[in-house]
């Protein structure tokens, strides 16, 4: 039976309404600072805790908390010995804490913030009463996100009491929430410059690569099998996100306040609408087609297979854009994955359900085309919500594990203005020519290397993936395609070698490229372009994807 809560957050949503059903239950209410404040503003009876331990708050508040009343209650074990020891010491249990941390990440994401304030929002008393009433779960409840005050108040106005398998579940969230605040301190601590001691005050210059990495994921469901059936595998996001909505859900449409709504958007915090649950591969896929449909203002479509793009094209209206798409490799789009960057309305829902497609990830759908493509059982629609915008947030990581290691770097945001991209060669490209490089250029960095890219009018016409040979990549574009290819813009992710690479795609039909350059043998490629009357920028970026 609960009978004393100690109650102390820096997130306030809900806590009012908890404390007054623990007052409703007769449970003393324990608190500190701004929470006591709150709580009695609303008219519940509070005790401070400096007036329960009987030591005054100190040292500025960095002591408040940190008391064998406070721990001892919280500690104290249900056996003869530890009661006896209790009431030796005028020490009363404590049954449930309720308690959030200074906001150390957000503080430390504001601009201007100095190395002292940073400091200061340490918290650690706070922890210190997570992890003493986290190890005691046997008979401890322990509290530290809102989103679970509802069901502990149902606990509580059912049987007065939190389970023990409750107990046990709000233990283990109360031990990874602090492991992720160590983390994010270890973290910001180790991306500082050891100057930072000579300046306190201010806001201390960073590390690019930090010497900690504090990364934790929650898992947020188990899945079939992993990228094969032999394999066990589960998908994870990461602790900072807000959590997605599935079918399961209330079905509403995130306001325009919600967490869901800003940002940029991820497969790790989409709403599944309906169809099967999400496979291993359909996230890949997912991610790979959201990626690139970010790369684009206007209308756009992407279809993905194999986690490379089989499909990309835009329009000024949105199904025709998906048909082109799908069109441009339609024995590829079978079994395929989509993105589009605008409502999926019922002109667009029609076309989708004429092909055998896995999973359709958009910013929304209208009600006429949620109704077509209910029709699909097995169709998984995904609702990715916030900005769809190309992401600049240069600081966004990459972490790619490898066995004993893993590899970090800034996640590939950069995207060159071809407008102001050198012409290499004698030819400049015409200005439809230049949009349809722009084009083919977006979509190359999307496509595993060595990756080449035919576009026309806004539309790739064959794309050719993951070879070892540039050359071959081409060839396989011809294969495709054929005389389609005439005509076309050209993007390669990576500068090319030898001549080879440019005499087999003015063979295929190209009229315009455009590549990194930096090779060795630019001069002799540039010759090549001239020769066959081709217009070459040069942008200076590679795009390797690996």
């Amino acid at each position: 039976m609960i009978r004393r809560a100690l109650v102390s957050v820096s997130d306030k949503r809900g806590v009012v309404e908890l404390a007054k059903v623990l007052h409703e239950l007769g449970v003393e209410i324990l608190s500190t600072g701004g929470t006591a404040s709150a709580l009695s503003t609303a008219g519940i009876p509070v005790t401070q805790v400096s007036a329960y331990t009987g030591a005054p708050e100190i040292l500025d508040g960095r002591v408040k908390t940190l008391h064998p009343k406070i721990h001892g209650g919280l500690l104290g074990r249900a056996t003869d010995a530890h009661r006896a020891e209790m009431a030796k010491n005028q020490i009363e249990p404590i049954d449930l804490v309720v308690v959030n941390l200074y906001p150390f990440e957000a503080t430390i994401a504001k601009s201007g913030v100095s190395f002292d304030e940073a400091i200061e929002n340490i918290d650690i008393g706070g922890p210190s009463m997570l992890r003493s009433a986290a190890k005691n779960h046997e008979r401890v409840a322990v509290v530290v996100d809102p989103a679970d005050y509802d069901a502990v108040i149902a606990e509580l106005r059912a049987e007065k009491q939190v389970s023990a398998a409750r107990r046990f579940q709000l233990a283990r969230k109360a031990f990874a929430h602090t492991a992720a605040y160590d983390a994010s301190i270890a973290a910001y601590l180790s991306s500082l410059e050891d100057t930072v001691a000579d300046a306190r005050d201010k806001e201390p210059a960073r590390r690019e690569l930090p010497d900690t990495l504090g990364v934790q994921w929650h898992r947020l469901y188990e899945l079939r099998y992993g990228e094969n059936p032999h394999q066990r595998a589960a998908f994870y996001a990461d602790a900072k996100s807000p959590l997605p909505r599935t079918a399961a859900g209330s079905g509403q449409e995130p306001g325009p306040g919600s967490s869901m709504t800003r940002g940029r958007p991820t497969i790790a915090t989409a709403e599944v609408l309906g169809g099967k649950q999400l496979s291993y591969n359909n996230i890949l896929d997912l991610d790979a087609a959201l990626g690139l449909c970010l790369e684009f203002a206007e209308p756009a479509a992407i279809v993905v297979k194999h986690n490379n793009p089989c499909g990309v094209s835009t329009a000024d209206n949105i199904a025709v854009a998906y048909q082109r798409a799908r069109d441009a490799d339609a024995t590829s789009a079978f079994g395929g994955i989509v993105a589009i960057n605008r409502e999926v309305d019922e002109a667009l829902a029609k076309l989708l359900v004429e092909t055998f497609l896995e999973c359709v990830v958009a910013p929304s759908y209208s009600s006429a085309a949620r109704d077509i493509l209910s029709g699909k059982k097995n169709l998984r629609l995904v609702a990715a919500h916030g900005t769809w915008a190309a992401p600049t947030n240069e600081t966004a990581w990459s972490i790619r594990t490898i066995a004993g290691g893993a590899l970090v770097q800034n996640v590939d945001n950069g995207m060159v203005d071809l407008a102001s991209a050198k012409v290499a060669t004698k030819r400049a490209p015409t200005d439809r020519e230049r949009a349809d490089l722009a084009f083919a250029w977006r979509v190359a960095k999307h496509v595993k290397s060595n990756a080449i890219v035919f576009a026309k009018d806004g539309t790739t016409v064959a794309i050719g993936a993951g070879q070892m040979s540039r050359v071959d990549s081409v060839r396989i574009c011809e294969r495709k395609a054929g005389d389609k290819l005439k005509g076309a813009a050209v993007a390669s992710d990576a500068f090319f070698p030898f001549r080879d690479g440019v005499d087999v795609l003015a063979e295929a039909g190209a009229v315009a490229v455009v590549q990194p350059g930096g090779s060795v043998r630019d001069e002799e490629v540039i010759t090549a372009a001239d020769e066959h009357g081709l217009a070459m920028l040069f942008t200076g970026m590679r795009h390797f994807r690996h």
